[in-house]
């Protein structure tokens, strides 16, 4: 079986020898599929040791869970993680099979799927130049600014800002109140620049659009009726061509880097918790995977070990 260099007491602690003679003997495994597992169970264990555990039995759910974890701050990617994955389930079943450990904790372990479906995250450069491409030559300019400003600066779903109301955009307090999914209320900080943006909008240009038509809508269309989940998408996929953008951008995209640029300067999980509208601190989490490569930047950077 070949894999990542080991110690010898290491691998026979593990029990790999014997695992890579039930994958041959037991699952009918080609040579090409040993090897791959043979790497992955390498993997494991080296980071098992790294954690103080020298046997496979003293392996729980949790460092699991984190080696996964492990592997896509590695680089890895998602096919060779589900690879992993699948021989470390394999790996158990044999413990378990040949009595050599007495619980499967790679029974629930699952493959992260956010990290599939996150969208690519804006720089703030990126962010910046999308929000300055409106230009005033277009007739609906105010309205574009100011939706682009409210989404990104309130890190908003493309439901949410379409079906905000006027009423909804407290100015004043510098807080949009935001109906989130299953009608949850959430109230929003939002800064200068939407604030600004917002206010321009409702002032020069929301009473030209409104004709009867708008029912107290915050962002309307041409034609004076609430704006489409897919004039919204239209909006900003104009703005993004514009603004020289090639990565794909969707509202979600703006919702996504409104997020991570809240935790790179260093805002707190549960109130970026709060400002998406999570139900569970889990989904906001992922966040903390999504930039570990930022973090890791500033750890070098400043840090005298680093």
């Amino acid at each position: 079986m070949s894999a990542l260099p080991l110690p010898d007491e290491l691998a026979r602690a593990f029990f790999l020898e014997r695992f890579d003679d039930y994958l041959s003997l037991e699952q009918g495994a080609s040579a090409r599929t040993r090897e791959a597992y043979g790497r992955d169970l390498a993997r494991l264990t080296a980071f098992a040791v790294t954690k103080g555990v020298r046997a496979p039995s003293a392996l729980d759910p949790r460092m699991l869970r984190d080696f996964v974890y492990h592997l896509k701050d590695l680089g890895l990617a998602g096919a060779s993680i589900r690879r992993n994955v699948s021989a470390i389930r394999t790996y158990f079943r044999f413990l378990v099979g040949e009595g050599l450990a007495t619980a499967d904790p790679s029974d629930r372990l699952e493959m992260p799927r956010r990290w599939r479906e996150l969208p690519d995250v804006l720089t703030v450069d990126e962010v910046e130049k999308i929000l300055a491409a409106p230009s005033l030559d277009d007739a609906l300019c105010f309205r574009d600014r100011a939706m682009l400003e409210l989404a990104y600066g309130a890190g908003l779903r493309v439901s949410e800002w379409i079906t905000l109301q006027v009423k909804d955009v407290l100015l004043d307090e510098g807080l949009v109140r935001v109906f989130g999914k299953g009608g949850k209320e959430r109230l929003v900080p939002i800064g200068r620049s939407a604030i600004g943006a917002l206010a321009v909008y409702l002032r020069e240009l929301r009473p030209r659009l409104e004709r009867g038509e708008g029912k107290g809508f915050l962002f309307l269309n041409a034609r004076g009726q609430a704006l489409s989940r897919m004039g919204a998408w239209k909006i900003l996929r104009k703005h993004v061509e514009t603004a020289g953008i090639t990565k794909h951008v969707s509202p979600h995209t703006l919702r996504h880097s409104f997020a991570t640029h809240l935790l790179e300067g260093g805002a707190d999980l549960r109130a970026v918790q709060d400002m998406l509208g999570h139900a569970d601190i889990s989904t906001t989490q992922v966040y903390t995977h999504v930039n570990r490569d930022f973090l890791r930047s500033v750890h070098k950077q400043y840090h005298p070990r680093g």
